[in-house]
């Protein structure tokens, strides 16, 4: 996190001068047809003054261009095809010769040198059908400049690949985010899991805990600052709290019984846990601040795995107080219990949508597992991937993607992703076989 912390006391972004753009259709990806119509795009290597420079340039346009096709709304077209090879940001693109390749829009950039030993990293991009760079709703263009740190080129690779994908599709990228996971190894008889945190690529892995103790169910704070966790460091069950800044972690309350499945609150002051006592699993909240804690419900059924609704009035829950587990909404207050999950098989491990439309579950029959939607009031459910075991859905930022891990019989467990139309599917790259992911915000 000081990296992180070090990137934004460095980074600059300049607005390029605005007017009046041409009067046509702003171009566009239909965000709704998945991967059936990517729009072909070319991403040219980002130039620089000298080898150094433009060894950042070649990886910060590969790191935009897998970015855009692992989203599956973009195709990247190979350099190979390109004619017009690359010129500086301030002579506009021969559009014509983009055109002849089929691209739709053009990606440019610049690495340069500053006498501090940092570099500024800049892009531009441009509708080659229009023939005019791409504009902002206000009328300035899509385009900035960093100034950072060069060990953080990545960084800034992934806030121009969310930048391309807001421009193009009108709706915010989620590149630019963190994924903690359970990563797991050895036998399966003494299997061993850790805390691990990557990009949201696969790159950048470090562990966060060690090989002592078992961890579960990691979830991110809306800062990204914390995360909090069930580890069985002290022998029993507890939820933990893991401040990413300090390395410094800590137990969230002295109870009684066992304590897992933690989420926070959407405005980070609050859990919402299930303290179990005596075999008796029950939903509490409890105030960061005060440590105050308040119970939700009250049955004599397995009540566990809440999550907030995005304004915090709603939560999600598992509960088998009807004789299977199945999903259950209610107010934060405890109140207006119902529940909302009427298909057949078993529900479990709910998470609302950061739009708020959706919450994504695990459901189980005739042997498999699946991953699906429904909407809050139970209605419009959809089955996006089944396997012989999927489970563990966590949303990207902008509630466009969902990742998972999957296992298979006799595999071990590995996670993948899937977007809300079930057409993209994608296992994404672990040093190790990995369970429970929890993606982060948008990073601040």
């Amino acid at each position: 996190m000081r990296l992180i912390r070090a990137f934004f006391a460095a980074f600059v972004v300049t607005l390029m001068a605005a007017f009046a753009a041409p009067a046509h259709a702003q171009l566009r990806v239909d965000i709704e047809e998945g991967h059936l119509n990517p729009m072909p795009i070319a991403v040219n290597d980002f130039l620089g003054p000298n080898p150094a420079a433009q060894q950042v340039g070649r990886d910060v346009a590969g790191v935009i261009r897998a970015n855009l096709e692992r989203s599956a709304l973009f195709r990247p077209i190979p350099s190979s095809a390109f004619i017009e090879r690359p010129q500086a940001l301030n002579i506009p693109p021969r559009f014509a010769d983009w055109r002849i390749i089929d691209a739709q829009a053009i990606v440019r950039g610049e690495v340069r040198p500053l006498p501090d030993g940092r570099i500024r990293i800049e892009f531009d991009l441009w509708d080659a059908f229009g023939e005019q760079a791409v504009r902002r709703p206000d009328g300035q263009l899509w385009a900035f400049a960093v100034e950072t740190t060069p060990d953080n080129w990545r960084r800034v690779a992934h806030r121009i690949s969310d930048a391309i994908y807001e421009a193009l599709t009108g709706e915010r990228g989620y590149f630019d985010t963190r994924i903690v996971f359970v990563s797991e190894s050895g036998p399966r008889t003494r299997r061993i899991k850790r805390l691990m945190i990557m990009d949201q690529d696969g790159a950048n892995p470090f562990f966060l805990t060690g090989p002592d103790a078992m961890v579960l169910t990691p979830r991110f704070s809306p800062s990204t600052q914390m995360i909090t966790y069930m580890s069985f460091e002290t022998g029993a069950p507890r939820v933990f709290l893991y401040n990413l800044e300090t390395n410094r972690r800590e137990v969230l309350g002295d109870f009684p019984g066992m304590t897992f499945s933690p989420r926070f609150s959407p405005d980070g002051t609050r859990i919402v846990f299930t303290l179990d006592i005596n075999g008796n699993s029950e939903i509490y909240t409890m105030d960061l601040r005060s440590r105050e804690r308040r119970r939700l419900t009250n049955q004599a059924a397995i009540d566990t795995s809440p999550s907030y609704s995005p304004d915090g009035s709603q939560i999600v829950f598992n509960s088998d107080r009807g004789g299977s587990p199945q999903l259950y909404v209610m107010n934060a207050d405890g109140s207006g219990q119902r529940r909302i999950s009427f298909g057949e098989g078993r529900y479990s491990t709910p998470v609302w949508s950061p739009r708020g439309d959706l919450i994504a579950f695990t459901r189980q029959g005739g042997g498999r597992f699946a991953i699906g939607v429904m909407r809050p009031d139970g209605s419009g459910e959809r089955i996006l991937t089944e396997s012989y075991l999927d489970e563990a859905p966590t949303w990207s930022p902008n509630g466009r993607v969902i990742m998972f891990f999957r296992e298979g019989r006799g595999t071990g467990a590995r996670l993948w992703s899937v977007d809300l139309t079930g057409r993209n599917l994608r296992e994404i790259p672990t040093q190790t076989d990995a369970s429970d992911p929890a993606w982060s915000p948008l990073l601040p």
